[in-house]
């Protein structure tokens, strides 16, 4: 079923179900996790407070993901320090004080007035105050060398509250205390709201925002373009990926789909593209007694008319149909689109940003969704948390394609914001450990390496994404087909 034509009661009351899913399978994980220290009736009571934390968001996709992070920081804090955690209550923002807090930052931010959008509503992530260790050093990408560096706070000035818009992939990032923390040391209360990338640069209402942080070049060119704007940084990126499990895999293998050449399998994405335009289905697979299911082989993606990581399959896609080349003119985008709208339309119902599905593969399991469409991030991430399956696998597909999430500033203190994103050493060895890889390549690999999370270092097999224009075309004949 097309994504339009979904009953909107029915689709949320399917998220709420995934959700409530999730937070309970978040219980039996933590209380297995911290059995030494806590009881059951104790990780219950903690979730719970966390979760009514967020009982007034409107986008509930990545909810789960922030109450366990709020939960096991509440827990390592207190078994790091002896003291108890920071308390917090339905709506207020955690306090969390670390020696040499400055008394400013670490007062609770007062509640402010939920921020909107023309077409969703969005919420405010407020992290806690903490001063974290300050360095610098630059990965000189994308900002101007003319770029005036952040000011240094004033002692006991105020901290100037700051709001951003950014892809949901990131809201964990923004919601950690010690980036919040960075950037209290810098004198900035940041905020963000949540949204898809390509919601972001399309229908997000951005007045009173200092900056937008899309996952991608061409949602940003297109700000950019909207906006007067001439400045971005790309603080960090994330290559396109496949989450799967090992059954799934040993079946793709078996038929001449995967590829071992690394420390990560790849997908052949040619061969996949075949089954698909075959209408191959995973029970008709020689030898399949692991996932004997009639539906078609495809990878689950979010929705191309609002995620920038559909947007990124829909670039693989694209380039692969089109004989290995990267689509340019109307020849080429027609040539292309019966396929795409395929790839998209077959899926039935398609979620608006990333977290969504990588919440749905992460508790949900095989059965669901075989293979998931994610950033890399999200993968490494889940693996840094404990929180990936026993037979979870990341799959690259072959080619593959860069997001590389950018910073669009929209006024002086967003980009003093881009500027802190992009060469503060502390936010970008925090990036690494959400996952992203930054200029920084010696700590993405500690990270992964202290983790156990097999990626692939060297991705060679990276293509471009079509021309913004380009891009734009094929997304719109795809959102033509839902019609």
């Amino acid at each position: 079923m097309a994504l339009d034509t979904v009953p909107k009661s029915r689709a949320s009351e399917d998220k709420a179900a995934r959700e409530q899913k999730a937070i309970r399978e978040l219980a039996g994980r933590l209380s297995a996790a911290y059995s030494e220290d806590h009881s059951p009736d104790e990780v219950d009571t903690a979730i719970r407070t966390a979760h009514e934390r967020f009982a007034g968001s409107t986008v509930r996709d990545f909810v789960p993901i922030l109450v366990e992070r709020v939960v096991r920081r509440e827990f390592e804090s207190a078994e790091e320090t002896g003291a108890a955690a920071a308390i917090t209550t339905p709506g207020a923002a955690p306090v969390s004080v670390h020696k040499g807090t400055p008394a400013a930052a670490a007062e609770p931010a007062d509640p402010e007035r939920p921020l909107r959008t023309d077409r969703r509503g969005l919420f405010a992530l407020a992290g806690a105050a903490g001063v974290a260790a300050i360095g610098a050093t630059a990965w000189a990408m994308s900002r101007p060398d003319s770029a005036p560096a952040p000011a240094a706070p004033v002692a006991g000035a105020p901290l100037t509250k700051v709001t951003g818009v950014v892809g949901s992939e990131k809201a964990a990032f923004f919601a950690d205390e010690r980036v919040a923390g960075v950037f209290a040391a810098h004198g900035y209360d940041v905020r963000v709201e949540a949204a898809g990338s390509r919601e972001i640069s399309t229908s997000v209402d951005l007045d009173g925002r200092a900056f937008a942080f899309p996952s991608s070049l061409p949602a940003a060119e297109r700000l950019k373009r909207e906006r007067g704007v001439s400045t971005q940084f790309v603080p960090f990126y994330s290559p396109m990926a496949i989450a799967t499990f090992t059954p799934i895999v040993q079946l793709l293998d078996a038929a001449g789909v995967v590829k071992f050449d690394g420390p990560a399998p790849s997908l052949d994405f040619s061969a996949y593209i075949d089954l698909v335009q075959r209408g191959v289905q995973w029970d008709e697979l020689a030898g399949n007694t692991a996932y004997r299911v009639g539906k078609n082989i495809l990878v689950s993606t979010t929705d191309a008319r609002t995620s920038n990581s559909a947007a990124m399959y829909l670039a693989v896609a694209s380039y692969v149909v089109n004989d290995h080349a990267v689509v340019r003119g109307a020849t080429a985008e027609q040539h292309v689109l019966p396929t795409l709208q395929r790839l998209f339309l077959a899926q039935g119902y398609t979620e608006g940003s990333s977290a969504g599905p990588f919440e749905e593969y992460l508790t949900a399991g095989m059965g669901q969704t075989p293979m998931t469409w994610i950033y890399e991030a999200q993968y490494v991430s889940a693996a840094v948390e404990g929180r990936l399956r026993p037979d979870s696998v990341l799959l690259y597909p072959s080619p593959t394609v860069l997001s590389r999430h950018t910073v669009v500033p929209l006024t002086p203190e967003g980009e003093e914001i881009g500027a802190l994103l992009h060469t503060d050493a502390e936010l970008q060895s925090l990036a690494a450990e959400h996952g992203f890889r930054t200029g920084d390549v010696a700590r993405f690999d500690e990270v992964v390496a202290e983790h156990d999370v097999p990626v692939s270092p060297d991705l060679v097999d990276i293509v471009d994404v079509p021309a913004y224009e380009t891009l734009e075309h094929l997304i719109d004949g795809v959102a033509a087909a839902y019609r």
